[in-house]
Protein backbone atom coordinates (compact mmCIF):
# COMPACT_ATOMS: atom_id res chain seq x y z
CA UNK A 1 0.00 0.00 0.00
CA UNK A 2 1.43 3.32 -1.10
CA UNK A 3 1.14 6.22 1.35
CA UNK A 4 0.86 9.74 0.01
CA UNK A 5 2.14 12.83 1.67
CA UNK A 6 -0.68 15.03 2.95
CA UNK A 7 -1.04 18.57 1.60
CA UNK A 8 -0.23 19.91 5.08
CA UNK A 9 3.02 17.98 5.45
CA UNK A 10 4.11 18.87 1.90
CA UNK A 11 3.17 22.50 2.53
CA UNK A 12 5.24 22.61 5.71
CA UNK A 13 8.32 21.34 3.89
CA UNK A 14 7.75 23.58 0.87
CA UNK A 15 6.88 26.59 3.03
CA UNK A 16 10.13 26.21 4.97
CA UNK A 17 12.11 26.10 1.73
CA UNK A 18 10.22 29.03 0.19
CA UNK A 19 10.35 31.12 3.37
CA UNK A 20 14.07 30.56 3.86
CA UNK A 21 14.75 31.33 0.19
CA UNK A 22 12.84 34.60 0.44
CA UNK A 23 14.55 35.50 3.71
CA UNK A 24 17.96 34.96 2.09
CA UNK A 25 16.91 37.19 -0.83
CA UNK A 26 15.74 39.96 1.53
CA UNK A 27 18.97 39.81 3.50
CA UNK A 28 21.06 39.83 0.32
CA UNK A 29 19.20 42.89 -0.94
CA UNK A 30 19.65 44.48 2.48
CA UNK A 31 23.42 43.95 2.32
CA UNK A 32 23.63 45.15 -1.29
CA UNK A 33 21.43 48.25 -0.98
CA UNK A 34 18.91 48.48 1.85
CA UNK A 35 16.79 51.18 0.20
CA UNK A 36 15.82 48.69 -2.53
CA UNK A 37 13.66 46.93 0.07
CA UNK A 38 11.27 49.91 -0.14
CA UNK A 39 11.14 49.76 -3.93
CA UNK A 40 7.87 48.91 -5.65
CA UNK A 41 9.87 46.83 -8.11
CA UNK A 42 11.24 44.68 -5.31
CA UNK A 43 7.75 43.94 -4.02
CA UNK A 44 6.53 43.04 -7.49
CA UNK A 45 9.57 40.85 -8.14
CA UNK A 46 9.01 38.99 -4.86
CA UNK A 47 5.34 38.42 -5.73
CA UNK A 48 6.25 37.04 -9.17
CA UNK A 49 8.97 34.85 -7.68
CA UNK A 50 6.55 33.54 -5.01
CA UNK A 51 4.01 32.73 -7.72
CA UNK A 52 6.56 30.97 -9.95
CA UNK A 53 8.10 28.96 -7.11
CA UNK A 54 4.71 27.97 -5.75
CA UNK A 55 3.72 26.72 -9.20
CA UNK A 56 6.98 24.77 -9.45
CA UNK A 57 6.53 23.19 -6.02
CA UNK A 58 2.83 22.59 -6.67
CA UNK A 59 3.48 20.66 -9.88
CA UNK A 60 6.21 18.75 -8.10
CA UNK A 61 3.81 17.83 -5.28
CA UNK A 62 1.14 16.77 -7.77
CA UNK A 63 3.68 14.49 -9.46
CA UNK A 64 4.70 13.03 -6.05
CA UNK A 65 1.12 12.06 -5.24
CA UNK A 66 0.55 10.24 -8.51
CA UNK A 67 -0.06 13.00 -11.05
CA UNK A 68 -3.60 13.85 -9.95
CA UNK A 69 -4.60 16.40 -7.37
CA UNK A 70 -8.12 17.61 -6.56
CA UNK A 71 -8.66 21.35 -6.27
CA UNK A 72 -9.19 21.20 -2.48
CA UNK A 73 -5.83 19.54 -1.88
CA UNK A 74 -4.12 21.89 -4.35
CA UNK A 75 -5.59 24.90 -2.53
CA UNK A 76 -4.63 23.54 0.90
CA UNK A 77 -1.08 22.86 -0.27
CA UNK A 78 -0.73 26.36 -1.75
CA UNK A 79 -2.35 28.23 1.13
CA UNK A 80 -0.45 26.49 3.90
CA UNK A 81 2.81 26.80 1.98
CA UNK A 82 2.25 30.55 1.80
CA UNK A 83 1.35 30.76 5.49
CA UNK A 84 4.51 28.91 6.56
CA UNK A 85 6.66 30.99 4.22
CA UNK A 86 4.93 34.15 5.45
CA UNK A 87 5.60 33.32 9.10
CA UNK A 88 9.28 32.73 8.32
CA UNK A 89 9.36 36.02 6.41
CA UNK A 90 7.67 37.81 9.32
CA UNK A 91 10.23 36.49 11.79
CA UNK A 92 13.07 37.34 9.40
CA UNK A 93 11.78 40.89 8.92
CA UNK A 94 11.31 41.44 12.64
CA UNK A 95 14.88 40.25 13.25
CA UNK A 96 16.14 42.61 10.56
CA UNK A 97 14.14 45.65 11.74
CA UNK A 98 14.39 45.16 15.49
CA UNK A 99 17.70 43.38 16.13
CA UNK A 100 20.11 43.54 13.20
CA UNK A 101 19.46 47.13 12.09
CA UNK A 102 17.00 49.10 14.24
CA UNK A 103 17.71 52.22 12.13
CA UNK A 104 16.55 50.48 8.93
CA UNK A 105 12.82 51.23 9.40
CA UNK A 106 13.57 54.96 9.33
CA UNK A 107 15.67 54.56 6.16
CA UNK A 108 12.92 52.53 4.46
CA UNK A 109 10.16 54.91 5.58
CA UNK A 110 12.15 57.85 4.19
CA UNK A 111 12.66 56.00 0.91
CA UNK A 112 8.96 55.14 0.69
CA UNK A 113 8.08 58.75 1.40
CA UNK A 114 10.43 59.91 -1.35
CA UNK A 115 8.97 57.39 -3.82
CA UNK A 116 5.42 58.42 -2.90
CA UNK A 117 6.17 62.13 -3.22
CA UNK A 118 7.65 61.56 -6.69
CA UNK A 119 4.43 59.86 -7.76
CA UNK A 120 2.27 62.59 -6.20
CA UNK A 121 4.37 65.29 -7.89
CA UNK A 122 4.09 63.52 -11.25
CA UNK A 123 0.30 63.92 -10.96
CA UNK A 124 0.73 67.57 -9.92
CA UNK A 125 -0.97 67.02 -6.57
CA UNK A 126 1.97 67.78 -4.26
CA UNK A 127 0.84 71.38 -3.68
CA UNK A 128 -2.58 70.19 -2.49
CA UNK A 129 -1.05 68.31 0.46
CA UNK A 130 -0.56 70.01 3.80
CA UNK A 131 2.52 69.52 5.97
CA UNK A 132 0.32 67.70 8.46
CA UNK A 133 -0.82 65.22 5.79
CA UNK A 134 2.77 64.63 4.69
CA UNK A 135 3.92 64.05 8.28
CA UNK A 136 0.99 61.70 8.89
CA UNK A 137 1.87 59.73 5.76
CA UNK A 138 5.53 59.51 6.82
CA UNK A 139 4.54 58.28 10.29
CA UNK A 140 2.30 55.66 8.67
CA UNK A 141 5.24 54.36 6.64
CA UNK A 142 7.39 54.20 9.77
CA UNK A 143 4.65 52.46 11.80
CA UNK A 144 4.46 49.72 9.15
CA UNK A 145 7.91 48.52 10.23
CA UNK A 146 6.97 48.16 13.91
CA UNK A 147 5.99 44.82 15.41
CA UNK A 148 2.32 45.82 15.29
CA UNK A 149 2.67 47.05 11.73
CA UNK A 150 4.33 43.82 10.66
CA UNK A 151 1.60 41.73 12.32
CA UNK A 152 -1.09 43.84 10.68
CA UNK A 153 0.62 43.43 7.31
CA UNK A 154 0.76 39.67 7.85
CA UNK A 155 -2.98 39.65 8.59
CA UNK A 156 -3.63 41.48 5.32
CA UNK A 157 -1.21 39.12 3.57
CA UNK A 158 -3.38 36.16 4.63
CA UNK A 159 -6.12 37.52 2.37
CA UNK A 160 -3.65 37.86 -0.50
CA UNK A 161 -2.34 34.35 0.24
CA UNK A 162 -5.87 32.93 0.01
CA UNK A 163 -6.47 34.60 -3.36
CA UNK A 164 -3.09 33.49 -4.66
CA UNK A 165 -3.71 29.95 -3.37
CA UNK A 166 -7.05 29.85 -5.20
CA UNK A 167 -5.29 30.78 -8.44
CA UNK A 168 -2.40 28.36 -7.89
CA UNK A 169 -4.81 25.60 -6.82
CA UNK A 170 -6.82 26.06 -10.00
CA UNK A 171 -3.66 25.82 -12.08
CA UNK A 172 -2.07 22.77 -10.43
CA UNK A 173 -5.21 20.68 -9.92
CA UNK A 174 -5.77 17.71 -12.17
CA UNK A 175 -8.75 15.40 -12.06
CA UNK A 176 -8.32 11.68 -12.43
CA UNK A 177 -9.80 10.51 -15.69
CA UNK A 178 -13.03 8.62 -15.26
CA UNK A 179 -13.74 5.52 -17.23
CA UNK A 180 -17.04 5.51 -19.01
CA UNK A 181 -18.52 2.29 -20.32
Amino acid sequence: METHETPFRAALRTGLVLGLMMMVIVYLIYFIEASLLASNWFGLAVLILYFALLLFFGFKYRKEVGGYLPFGSAFQFSFFTLIVAGIIGLVGNLLLYMVIDPALPQVLADQQMENTMEIIESFGAADAMSTEQINEMKQGFLDAYSVGGQLKAFGFALIIYAILALIIGAIIKRKEPTQSY
